[in-house]
C-alpha cells in the first residue's frame, strides 16, 4: 500500500505514521507514506498557501493554485513511472467510510494520493478541476485533513496482508463483518470481584467460538441494532439473537433476514 499525503502541516503526520503498526509496516515494505509540505508549491517567496474568503467570513481558505500544482506534480513524477494515483480529499460532504472502503484502499494498486484539508476550507476550484474521491470520516468537525488522513491510512494499512503479526486478527475485529467485536478478557481470572466467564477458562473451542458470535451480536443488538437491519442472517446467527432477545436485552428491535 502506498500513500502521498499532501498538508499544511507535515509534522502532524510524521509521528503517527512512524509509531506503532504503521511504522512495523513500513519496515517490512508493505506500507509507504510519502509527506508532501504543500507550502514547497505555493507560487510566492513567503510561501503562502492561504488567504481570506471573497465575499467576507471568519477564518482562512486554502487556495488553489497550491494544491493543482501539487497534484499535477504527483501525478505526472508517477505516471512517467507508469503508475496511476487516486486522489482522496477527507471532506464533510464526502460518503461515510466504512471497513468495506478500508478493505478496498487495502486491495489498491494505486497510489493514493490524500489531499489534507485545513482552516475554513479549500477554494472550490480544487473541486472542480480535480474531481476528487471526497470521504467522510464521521459528522463532526475535526482540525484539519490530516486527523482523518491518518484514519485512512491506518484503517486500510492494517488489512494489508502481513502487517498485522496474527492475520486473524484483524478479520475479528468490529466491523470486519459489520457486526461489533466481542468482549476480551486477560489474566488474572477475576479482579476485583469480576470473573471471567467460564466459558473462556474451558478450554472447549466450539463453545468459545458459540460464546464469542452470540456476544458480538449481543453488543451490536445494544449498542449498534442499525447495523443488524439489513443485514441477512444465517440459521446459526438467528438463533443466537432469538436467544438475545428472549433473555430480555434493553434495545429497540430490528428486522432482520435470514439465509438458508
Amino acid at each position: 500500500m502506498r500513500c502521498d499525503v499532501i498538508t499544511l502541516f507535515p509534522e502532524m503526520i510524521a509521528p503517527i505514521v512512524g509509531s506503532s503498526i504503521l511504522k512495523r509496516a513500513q519496515d517490512k515494505g508493505l506500507l509507504e507514506v510519502r509527506v508532501h509540505d504543500l507550502r514547497e508549491y505555493a507560487l510566492d517567496k513567503h510561501k503562502v498557501a492561504d488567504d481570506v474568503p471573497y465575499g467576507g467570513g471568519a477564518g482562512m481558505v486554502m487556495k488553489a493554485e497550491p494544491i493543482l500544482r501539487a497534484v499535477e506534480e504527483i501525478q505526472s513524477n508517477y505516471e512517467q513511472k507508469g503508475e496511476r494515483i487516486r486522489l482522496l480529499f477527507p471532506s464533510p460532504q464526502g460518503r461515510p467510510f466504512t471497513q468495506d472502503d478500508a478493505r478496498n484502499l487495502a486491495g489498491d494498486s494505486r497510489r493514493l494520493v490524500i489531499l489534507c484539508g485545513h482552516y475554513e476550507g479549500v477554494d472550490e476550484r480544487v473541486r472542480l478541476a480535480l474531481r476528487p474521491e471526497e470521504i467522510s470520516v464521521g459528522d463532526y468537525v475535526l482540525t484539519g485533513g490530516e486527523l482523518a488522513a491518518l484514519i485512512l491510512i491506518d484503517a486500510a494499512a492494517r488489512l494489508v496482508p502481513g502487517v498485522l503479526g496474527d492475520p486473524e486478527s484483524s478479520v475479528e475485529e468490529s466491523f470486519s463483518e459489520s457486526l461489533l467485536e466481542y468482549p476480551h478478557y486477560t489474566r488474572p481470572a477475576e479482579v476485583r470481584g469480576m470473573a471471567v466467564p467460564e466459558v473462556l477458562l474451558s478450554g472447549h473451542h466450539e463453545a468459545i467460538r458459540i460464546w464469542r458470535r452470540k456476544e458480538a451480536l449481543r453488543m451490536t443488538y445494544q449498542r449498534r441494532p442499525d447495523l443488524l437491519r439489513d443485514r441477512v442472517l444465517n440459521r446459526e446467527d438467528r438463533q443466537l439473537l432469538d436467544d438475545i432477545i428472549r433473555e430480555g436485552v434493553s434495545a429497540t428491535p430490528v428486522r432482520c433476514g435470514e439465509e438458508g
